[in-house]
């Protein structure tokens, strides 16, 4: 039987990641895979955090493709094989019912959200089954001992080690690890082997998806010509259009392809004319968003064609588009279990909750996770020993806490589709929140980082916030999307408005903006006092932040072998709130 101190089960992002780290770091890691790469996945948006992270590893661990995947001009100028998509920042239409999209100028229902000021340093969407791939060869060549078509079934922890077993292309296996990291997804092999307990009636989001990868998808900027120019060009970026029935998403690669899906509430499910989509379980048990597939007799094709046929500027936009692989429905997405670590064995994010990728959190609350068990492991490496209980504690207690957070954060949101002003006005707490961490993290760095509260928790004033907003929103929608009266409308956005104050670095919630907000580098410096600084030591901290320096050294390259940094024009600005 083959022993190693620590076996990482499911080869996505954050498996492979955290294989390759640990192997740097001395760790003796065997990373199994249920089938092959390259494979599909769905999970696609970065976000400034997420890549906050990314820069972390790179420079913590010396993995140069980590810092340089960070940005959209430099995973092009070092990675151009990997395919990806330019992402901007958050775009968000608000639909209505057989009527195409009244472009009313700047008064229209329209919200820009930018999240770099320059293509190059923005975000990119992931072709998953390129990077997971990029990242699981970079795991054996960091030392990784790498198997894939290998079926688990069992799993004996024991006080010194786990035992695994089951089978490898049919023929049996085992292996012995001091530790075991649960990477595989939802419903995935620990959950199983442990009877851990769902926790899913706690949660409050419910949602199914229909999805597909697409050629020839039309651009908004097309299918409703002549938008008021916002800061960015609106169809490079995560495009959210909000519908009567939940909302959809479309993701525009740098190849033509995009990824779009409906998310649909159970109000929504239940408006559709199939019998069988409106007799779904709401509460079923998830499918595994890892392996794309019709559920039962719904006919996912159709159900797509459907909601396309209620919205006209949806179905202009999607008139001449081909699906790259089979449409398919997944009527439950969201999946929560109670435990997230124990003696021996953690869980990533994925396998241990998922709520809906509204706010694009997956691969930044993935990432994060990486980080932590990476410290954890640096920390135990010391006297080669597993970390201890106390650290998997508190591992365990932060994820429990976000995954309530993001929870919160998404059930408010679908609770204020109801009412675009609504809306607009709940997504400021989330870009208030993420923009003050990203901001905080980058001028004042912390050894500790990875272990701050995600979407703010454990913070005293964005902690607390997305609970009252779902309970203000449900006293004003009834939970039956009711939008309320105008002063009731007005009441939110004003309390909104009031409780992000101590922590909008970012000039959110500004009327005179119109929904168009581009990085603000004015705010941020005026804003000083809110980051605890003042505005001497912002604008000393200004290099910190990423796009305004050099590339830093990366496992002992020269400036010649990293490339020439960026124009220095194109250094003068902030690139991420």
């Amino acid at each position: 039987m083959k022993s190693c101190e620590v076996a990482i089960v499911g080869s996505g992002f954050a498996g492979s990641l955290l294989a390759r780290i640990l192997a740097v770091q001395g760790y003796d890691v065997v990373l199994l895979e249920r089938g092959t790469h390259p494979r599909f996945a769905i999970g696609e948006s970065s976000t400034p955090l997420a890549n906050l992270s990314l820069e972390r590893i790179g420079i913590r661990y010396g993995l140069p493709d980590c810092y340089r995947l960070a940005t959209h001009g430099r995973w092009l100028a070092h990675f151009p094989e990997l395919r990806r998509g330019l992402k901007r920042g958050f775009t968000y239409y608000r639909h209505h019912r057989d009527q195409p999209f009244a472009n009313r100028g700047l008064d229209s229902e329209r919200l820009l959200v930018a999240a770099s000021p320059h293509d190059s340093l923005s975000d990119s969407h992931w072709v998953r089954a390129d990077i997971d791939h990029h990242f699981v060869r970079e795991a054996i060549a960091a030392g990784v001992d790498y198997r894939d078509r290998v079926n688990l079934t069992t799993a004996d922890i024991a006080p010194d080690s786990v035992r695994l077993s089951g089978t490898r292309n049919g023929t049996p296996f085992e292996l012995r690890a001091n530790f075991v990291i649960d990477a595989s997804g939802p419903g995935g092999f620990l959950a199983r082997q442990l009877s851990i307990p769902s926790g899913l009636d706690a949660t409050e989001t419910r949602s199914a998806l229909v999805f597909s990868h697409f050629d020839r998808v039309q651009p908004m900027k097309d299918a409703v010509p002549g938008m008021p120019e916002g800061p960015y060009r609106d169809d490079w970026a995560a495009v959210h259009h909000i519908i009567d029935e939940g909302w959809m998403y479309s993701l525009r690669f740098d190849d033509g392809v995009t990824s779009a899906g409906f998310l649909l509430t159970p109000r929504g499910i239940a408006s559709l004319q199939s019998s069988d989509v409106k007799n779904l379980d709401a509460n079923a048990a998830p499918t595994s968003a890892a392996a794309p597939s019709s559920s039962g007799a719904v006919d996912a094709a159709s159900l797509w064609r459907q909601l396309l046929e209620r919205y006209p500027t949806l179905a202009a936009a999607f008139v001449e588009a081909t699906p790259l692989m089979p449409i398919s429905f997944l009527p439950a997405i969201q999946h929560r279990l109670t435990r997230a670590a124990g003696e021996r064995w953690a869980l990533m994010p994925h396998a241990y909750a998922f709520v809906d990728p509204l706010f694009s959190t997956g691969i930044a609350w993935g990432l994060r996770a990486v980080e932590r068990l990476a410290l954890a492991f640096e920390s135990a490496a010391r006297n080669r020993r597993v970390p201890d209980q106390g650290v998997l504690a508190r591992y365990d207690a932060a994820l429990s806490a976000e995954a309530d957070q993001i929870d919160l954060m998404v059930a408010g949101a679908y609770e204020a589709m109801a009412h675009f002003d609504l809306f607009v006005a709940q997504t400021m707490l989330y870009f208030a929140a993420v923009s003050f961490a990203e901001a905080s993290q980058r001028l004042v760095p912390q050894g500790s980082a990875a272990w701050n509260g995600f979407l703010g928790v454990g913070d005293p004033v964005l902690g607390p916030l997305p609970r009252e907003a779902l309970g203000r929103l449900r006293q004003i929608t009834q939970r039956r999307g009711e939008v309320g009266t105008a002063g009731e409308r007005r009441e939110f956005v004003d309390w909104i408005t009031r409780a992000i104050a101590p922590r909008n670095i970012a000039g959110l919630a500004d009327p005179s903006r119109k929904n168009l907000y581009p990085v603000d580098f004015d705010a941020l410096i005026e804003q000083h006092a809110l980051l605890g600084m003042t505005r001497a030591e912002v604008l000393e901290a200004l290099p910190a932040l990423r796009g305004m320096g050099a590339e830093p050294p990366l496992s002992g390259e020269s400036s010649r072998q990293r490339g020439l940094p960026l124009p220095h024009t194109e250094l003068l600005g902030r690139d991420r709130l």
